[in-house]
């Protein structure tokens, strides 16, 4: 399970299906690849750390940035999918404080709008992000993906041509 799978849990859960079972679509859009230019070419005079985090049992993640007093920030085209971003950071410090590399705490960037948004896990958080893998877990089991549901962020989701064309 990855912070994308987090991330998409919160996005679509059919989109989640999709990219569990290797169907992806990314690197056919152009606002993903937006984004991508947008994360390469933002602050660009800070150090920048990429830290691959490799976890027992097969798990994996990539920090955007991690400086050197344990603050992780993740950077991000647009706040209009805020609630993913967040427990996609939040998935990230749970993951670290459960190998001991504690204590983290998260900063999700939005430099286009040029804004900050401080991440904390609390206790709660940490029991619902339990829930939320097994929940993800049910849904990537299932023999077909979930039904399609149309929604406003459809219109600039790399998936759409596939749920609708």
């Amino acid at each position: 399970m990855t912070g994308t799978h987090i991330n998409y849990y919160f996005i679509c859960q059919r989109k989640l299906y999709l990219f569990d079972h290797h169907v992806t679509m990314e690197h056919t859009s152009d606002l993903v690849h937006l984004g991508r230019l947008l994360h390469e070419e933002s602050y660009e005079r800070d150090a920048r750390e990429i830290f691959q985090v490799e976890l027992p049992g097969g798990e994996s993640f990539r920090l955007d940035r991690i400086t050197a007093d344990g603050v992780i920030h993740e950077i991000k085209k647009s706040e209009s999918m805020e609630e993913a971003h967040i427990w996609q950071l939040k998935f990230y410090l749970w993951c670290l404080k459960q190998e001991d590399i504690w204590p983290v705490r998260g900063v999700l960037e939005y430099p286009k709008q040029r804004q900050t948004v401080q991440v904390e896990l609390s206790e709660d958080d940490e029991r619902q992000l339990s829930e939320i893998k097994e929940k993800i877990t049910a849904i990537c089991a299932l023999p077909q993906p979930p039904h399609v549901s149309k929604m406003s962020i459809c219109k600039k989701c790399a998936y759409n041509e596939f749920c609708w064309g």
